[in-house]
């Protein structure tokens, strides 16, 4: 029977200290550092990731006694669209390293309606987890899966030489030992060696024979290294091999693990695939292709998958974030007996014992929910988070309140952060061979332009920047590369020429900005 990593606080695997190790460097100043790199403002929500995410490391350093009973402070962030929500979750399980999943509240369905249940986000979580680890194991012996792809596809270009006959049995003709010929005399055979050599006398006078270097292995050896130099360049790419594959699953397979499918049929699925005999074919393919192929072959020999599966299982249940978006729309009014407020209030009914802590089923086997961190979020612009039940309401402590992006956000949006709109932009053009510039002047005009349209239309936040952006570019970025422009400049006096009509006439505002 499996038996859950966190029933034995100290038997954690030394890959999962590695990972707590790496937050031990993380203080909670630093974690909010690294976030001011991509996400512009939301202090408050920074600082309370951030400790959330500390926590994970101080709880792994409590004594085992109480380790189990410390729980973790889930967090529901409320703001409206395009303020930074999901990038924050998104970029807090980069930097921890840990097992992440991003999921819409609004896809799931109370148990018993046709959909999704709400167990499906920890499957995802795991199989998130199976696919860091695996890498992790991959690129720990990428250099010897390489090196042994590398041999075989020298000996599918050059084939090894067969091998020399073995040497006949004693009594053969030609062999010693063996009758002579039917005049009495010695065959010709028996009177030349069949070794031919060298003779070596010793300074003791005993004479010994050694042979020679075999000439065609030498050869052989010489044309390989040549080739597997030509191999190394990409010369050989082009060439074709013939390789043996396993064919993928047909449809009948597919059919029974369709999307939606119940986690029992992909379970059975799975048997039924590996009950199948699993038949190869002879496919001819070019170098490049066959290397990849071979590649993957040899990191399913190299990796223990079994291995893979435990750490995985032991980093969910210890390290896992499930970022649990757009819960405000399973949020409803309680005094409505009917509609779809009902299946609303089963899916938080649904949600309550995952987040509380209980026991969940996937194919890899049992996990425990009890230390997975849940971080929610939602506009409530319709609900608000008290029309939340309240059993859920208390499993998410914490609450912070993103605020609206203003026209200074805007500013520093595009031009603090490592991966700013304004760069992307002039990377894109630079790719045609053209130079794209900003000035300041040019850059405050476009966040006027965006947080005025935010006001009088929806307020989508930054990802109004995205369509001011684009419309201000459309033209330039159709005409790359055919003109003989290469030099782009943004100023404010430009953007109002191209902008200020569309930003003027509403009907026009609500289709293009």
């Amino acid at each position: 029977m499996w038996a859950s990593p966190a029933n034995f606080p100290g038997m954690s695997s030394p890959r999962t200290q590695q990972a707590l190790a790496r937050l031990a460097d993380l203080t909670p100043r630093q974690i909010v550092a690294e976030l001011d790199r991509y996400i512009v403002g939301q202090a408050d929500a920074k600082k309370a990731v951030a400790i959330a995410l500390r926590n994970r490391w101080r709880r792994q350093q409590a004594p085992e006694s109480i380790r189990n009973e410390i729980s973790p402070n889930n967090i529901i962030l409320i703001g409206p669209t395009g303020v930074g929500k999901t990038e924050i979750a998104r970029r807090l399980a980069k930097l921890a390293g840990a097992p992440f999943i991003k999921v819409e509240a609004s896809k799931f369905t109370e148990v018993g309606y046709v959909g999704r249940d709400v167990e499906g986000m920890i499957r995802d979580l795991v199989d998130s987890a199976i696919d860091m680890v695996r890498t992790e194991r991959e690129s720990e012996v990428e250099d010897l899966a390489h090196e042994r792809v590398d041999d075989r596809l020298l000996d599918l270009l050059l084939p090894p030489p067969a091998e020399a006959k073995p040497p006949a049995a004693p009594g053969t003709p030609g062999t010693p030992g063996a009758p002579a010929s039917a005049d009495g005399a010695a065959s010709l055979d028996d009177a030349i060696p069949s070794d031919t050599g060298v003779f070596v006398v010793s300074s003791s006078g005993a004479v010994k024979q050694e042979r020679e270097p075999d000439a065609a292995a030498d050869r052989y050896r010489r044309t390989r290294d040549k080739l597997k130099q030509l191999l190394l360049d990409g010369q050989l790419d082009a060439r074709e091999v013939e390789i043996e594959v396993t064919p993928a699953a047909g449809p009948m397979f597919d059919m029974f693990a369709s999307q939606g499918a119940p986690e029992s049929m992909e379970n059975f699925t799975e048997m039924l695939r590996d009950m199948m005999p699993q038949r190869k074919k002879k496919r001819t393919v070019k170098v490049s292709e066959a290397r990849r192929i071979l590649l993957e072959q040899e990191f399913e020999k190299l990796v223990d998958m079994e291995d893979v599966t435990n750490d995985a299982l032991e980093r969910v249940e210890t390290l896992g974030i499930v970022f649990l978006d757009e819960i405000d729309k399973i949020a409803g009014e309680k005094s409505q007996m009917g509609g779809p407020d009902v299946s609303r209030e089963g899916v938080q009914r649904d949600l309550l014992p995952i987040v509380e802590g209980s026991n969940v089923q996937t194919k890899y086997g049992m996990v425990k929910t009890d230390h997975i961190l849940f971080v929610a979020a939602g506009a409530f612009h319709v609900s608000k988070p008290s029309d939340l039940i309240p059993e859920l309401q208390g499993r998410f402590p914490i609450r912070v309140e993103l605020k609206p992006l203003t026209e200074a956000d805007f500013i520093r949006i595009m031009t603090e952060p490592e991966n700013a709109l304004t760069k992307q932009y002039a990377a894109l053009v630079a790719a045609d061979g053209a130079q794209l510039e900003f000035t300041t002047d040019g850059i405050a005009e476009i966040a006027k332009i965006a947080a005025t349209v935010n006001s009088r239309m929806e307020n989508i936040g930054a990802r109004r920047l995205h369509t001011v952006m684009t419309t201000q570019l459309e033209e330039t970025l159709f005409d790359l590369p055919d003109t003989s422009i290469t030099r782009i400049v943004v100023d404010a006096v430009a953007v109002r020429e191209k902008l200020k009509a569309i930003v003027e006439d509403e009907d026009l505002r609500k289709y293009i900005l």
